[in-house]
């Protein structure tokens, strides 16, 4: 599958060109300053590391909005630690408390606990993750600890709190059950194929004697799709970032293992590809082959109806892998139009433009919808994960006076002005909406065993897809025959 050398848009953007859409009023609006804050018409566009800190604690006349209580807890950790953001938080929360005990406002101080409990209950419902190291525990422990000194028995802060830790202790188990399961499936079948002329036992069942129902199987593999993404977090994501800065300056940084979820996604893409090129490539007969592509031409198009992009880009990815691409006597029985319109949708040519259409549409039929069916968006994985990344690296993390830079520059349809929007605001806004995504619940039934086979069914190696392809149509060309003598003599050597 053709891929694109650089991807940078927003992903949700409406034009082409892959500008991000822009939430902001109009151009050229006024800056003001609040200590190390910069604001503009009222957003906030910079800030030091240590006033943007500052910012998300509350204070008797504060309390920070759940946006940027959100946006900053993300995007903190290109620049350090959770734990080392929470310590921060609990110094500047305590510097807080001491001078309001110190002019002995005990209602004032009960409100301003308060707070500080909320603030730690959204960190723990949106990040849980973040406090499943001891030391982050026993952090968040101490803080509470101290914020409920000044309420009574039974008090509404310690019932806060005790509820608190009560979600997040069972949301970190889940968690970790979650992964253990992950860890069990995390190792796919490989088959190591046909060896020279054998053919595949008659006993041996393919895709078609399962499921003959195009909408079913799109169906089914939404099933999968929304099981798999709901186990990625907000900070899986952002460790894209972290992880790929660290690469560029030589040095490590983070536990890369947090990307685990990432990867398994990214695997399930990959085997679903190798499952659709092996399910064409080990069927005998030219008809059966053709009529394989079919079907799975047909399953695209049913997942690209639902709003499942990924399953239908993987499908596509493994119909042009090179083994299923180059039976030529196949295709030509085939009625490509269908095809050729799939083609169209995840042509990479202007950003992969017409997929971008396409994902907008769904989103927006998302935002509108009146059933959990219209509700379901799973955008192509790795082109979002893409646009997260180049959406960091392209603007700059820090401004010349040390700022961190909460906004980037786009380029306005008006010439005589630019429009500025917040770039973490943005990536924030992304990962957000992606999460939402994610938590769609699956409307169609679950059918167990055709989920088995998708999941289990032993897939063919690289080189076994290219020997059953040159058994089922002959080498065409000398690349080709030398291809298949090398192959042969492979796997001669081995018996």
């Amino acid at each position: 599958m053709p891929q694109t050398s650089i991807i940078f848009s927003s992903i949700l953007g409406s034009s082409c060109s892959g500008q991000v859409q822009l939430s902001m009023g109009e151009c050229g609006g006024v800056a003001s300053s609040s200590g190390d804050l910069i604001f503009q018409d009222g957003h906030l566009i910079s800030g030091s590391l240590e006033a943007l800190m500052e910012h998300l604690v509350p204070t008797v006349d504060h309390y920070p909005d759940r946006t940027y209580i959100f946006t900053f807890l993300l995007s903190s950790r290109v620049f350090m630690s959770p734990h080392d953001l929470l310590v921060r938080v609990g110094q500047i929360s305590l510097e807080q408390r001491q001078q309001l005990e110190d002019r002995s406002e005990k209602a004032i101080l009960k409100s301003f606990s308060a707070k500080i409990a909320q603030l730690l209950k959204e960190w723990t419902e949106a990040f849980p993750c973040d406090f499943q190291e001891e030391k982050a525990m026993a952090e968040l422990k101490a803080i509470t600890h101290r914020i409920m000194q000044c309420d009574e028995e039974n008090g509404t802060v310690k019932k806060a709190i005790a509820q608190m830790m009560q979600s997040l202790l069972l949301s970190l188990a889940a968690q970790s059950q979650l992964q253990e399961l992950r860890e069990k499936l995390r190792t796919p079948t490989v088959d190591k194929g046909p060896i020279l002329k054998g053919k595949p036992p008659a006993t041996q069942k393919d895709i078609l004697g399962l499921c003959c129902d195009p909408l079913v199987l799109a169906q089914q593999l939404t099933h999968i799709e929304l099981e798999r993404v709901s186990s990625i977090h907000p900070q899986d994501l952002m460790q894209i970032i972290t992880h790929m800065d660290s690469r560029d300056k030589h040095r490590c940084r983070g536990d890369l293992t947090k990307t685990h979820s990432l990867e398994a996604y990214d695997n399930w893409f990959n085997c679903l590809s190798m499952l659709v090129a092996t399910e064409v490539c080990r069927v005998v007969k030219k008809k059966h082959r053709t009529r394989m592509l079919e079907f799975f031409i047909d399953v695209a198009r049913e997942c690209f109806n639902i709003g499942n992009f990924n399953s239908m880009m993987a499908i596509i990815s493994g119909m042009n892998l090179s083994p299923v691409a180059r039976l030529k006597k196949t295709w030509s029985k085939v009625k490509t139009a269908k095809f050729d319109m799939l083609e169209h949708h995840v042509d990479p040519s202007g950003n992969f433009c017409n997929y971008r259409t396409a994902l907008q549409g769904a989103t927006q039929r998302s935002h509108m919808a009146n059933s959990s069916q219209e509700k379901i968006v799973i955008p192509v994985f790795n082109l979002f994960v893409k646009d997260i990344y180049f959406l960091h690296k392209i603007h700059s993390t820090h401004l010349p006076n040390g700022h961190i830079n909460f906004k980037l520059k786009v380029a306005s349809k008006h010439p005589v002005c630019s429009l500025a929007v917040q770039k973490f605001w943005e990536i924030s806004r992304q990962i957000h909406e992606f999460m939402a995504w994610t938590q769609v619940e699956c409307p169609f039934e679950k059918d167990k065993k055709i989920q088995s086979y998708l999941l289990t069914a032993p897939i063919y190696s690289e080189e076994a897809l290219f020997i059953a392809s040159f058994e089922s149509e002959g080498p065409e060309n000398h690349m080709e025959k030398d291809s298949w003598k090398t192959l042969r003599t492979t796997l001669l050597n081995r018996a």
